[in-house]
């Protein structure tokens, strides 16, 4: 079943260094997968009312799941064409970049190994 930690190809995402149960049989090296999403104008603004007024910025939480899921996709990619069918020891980042911090860049990476 596809989803966010498995793939249509089958690449299994996980954040520990094996998948149990599921034995290592080759390394096929490191994979990255990188997201950068601009902030937009309105949803600054009523985030930044969220922020005085209080509770949740729903907007920006859909931008970090999508932001998300593209670079665990992206890394899924990579790892099925070094011939990969899992990705372990993920790591998730999240950084600002940009002059104005109106830039968010989501990174996911790991070791594609066939189990």
């Amino acid at each position: 079943m596809a989803g966010p930690w498995k793939d249509a190809r089958g690449v299994i995402v996980t954040t520990t260094p094996t998948v149990e149960g599921r034995p290592v049989q080759e390394y096929c090296g490191i994979v990255v997968g990188e997201v950068i999403v601009g902030a937009n104008l309105f949803r600054d603004l009523f985030a930044n009312i969220r922020d005085i007024v209080g509770g949740r910025s729903g907007s920006y939480e859909r931008i970090l799941a999508d932001a998300r899921n593209q670079a665990i996709e992206e890394l899924q990619a990579e790892a099925a064409s070094r011939g990969g069918n899992a990705v372990v020891g993920v790591d998730l980042d999240y950084e600002v970049i940009g002059d104005t911090g109106s830039m968010l860049m989501v990174s996911a990476s790991g070791t594609a190994v066939k189990v």
